[in-house]
């Protein structure tokens, strides 16, 4: 394998720039780091284009190496400083892949149940709501706008689950709710309001649409005019509200507990 030791060898500065929102819009590219992070991307069939590593990474991190090296198209030894170049952590593990975004299709099952991400727009909430989906058997993710699920810092707090869960993408989320609701799916829209249904009332086993809104403003107005019901957390304390990826943990739960 080739050593690079230039920041500013035009693959490098490529690949780092993959780190804005804006470059990975335009390429269709995005940029994974950390040993297990690209070993997901690997074993799930993500297309990774290239693949750099500086040689005390590979070496540590042997197994992952190996798969990497075997399923990229071009693969590259990295020194220290090119690292930190492409490197969106404090403490890298010097390990990136280039990553070709999936254009696949997610077919939707009526049956099933899905959080649908409203503007969600913090990256963490993302990819915490994404994990905790996965994990209890959600059908899949839809998201409208807000956060770029291929945002380095959603990619880590989805711990590989961005990799492997379904994702359903629309620009216009009010019409594709529509269409889900032409299809006997029902909407809940999460909200901090007393006089919403409890969520521990809620049994729903049909197809279903769990709405986890925006940090700051909640649920959209034109959204919430699309629900079949609004839905909340009965809370005993002081707080008005909570996190949205904590409470988007409690409501996914609720609503799969007698799925799973």
């Amino acid at each position: 394998m080739e050593i690079l030791t230039s920041r500013n060898n035009p693959g490098i500065k490529a690949a780092a720039v993959l780190k804005e929102s804006q470059e990975r819009r335009k390429t269709g590219l995005f940029l994974l780091e950390g040993a297990r992070l690209c070993a997901d991307a690997a074993l799930n069939g993500v297309e990774i284009t290239h693949f750099y590593v500086t040689e005390n990474a590979a070496d540590k991190y042997e197994k992952e190496f190996l798969l990497l090296k075997d399923t990229a198209a071009y693969s590259f030894y990295i020194d220290d400083s090119v690292a930190e170049k492409l490197s969106d952590t404090k403490n890298s593990q010097q390990f990136f892949a280039v990553c070709r975004q999936s254009m696949t299709e997610t077919e939707l099952s009526e049956d099933g149940m899905y959080v649908f991400a409203d503007n969600v727009q913090n990256p963490d909430n993302l990819g915490a709501i994404v994990r905790t989906a996965e994990a209890l058997g959600a059908s899949g993710l839809i998201i409208n706008s807000g956060c770029d699920i291929y945002s380095p810092k959603a990619q880590r707090a989805a711990m590989g689950a961005l990799l492997r869960f379904p994702v359903i993408r629309t620009d216009d989320g009010e019409s594709f709710l529509r269409t889900l609701k032409n299809k006997n799916m029902k909407i809940y829209s999460s909200v901090a309001d007393s006089a919403a249904r409890r969520v521990t009332d809620v049994k729903e086993k049909g197809g279903t649409v769990l709405v986890i809104g925006n940090e700051g403003n909640g649920v959209s107005e034109k959204v919430l005019a699309l629900s079949d019901y609004t839905v909340t957390i009965p809370m005993a304390g002081k707080a008005e509200s909570l996190n949205a990826s904590a409470a988007a943990a409690i409501l996914i739960w609720e609503f799969m507990k007698d799925r799973i």
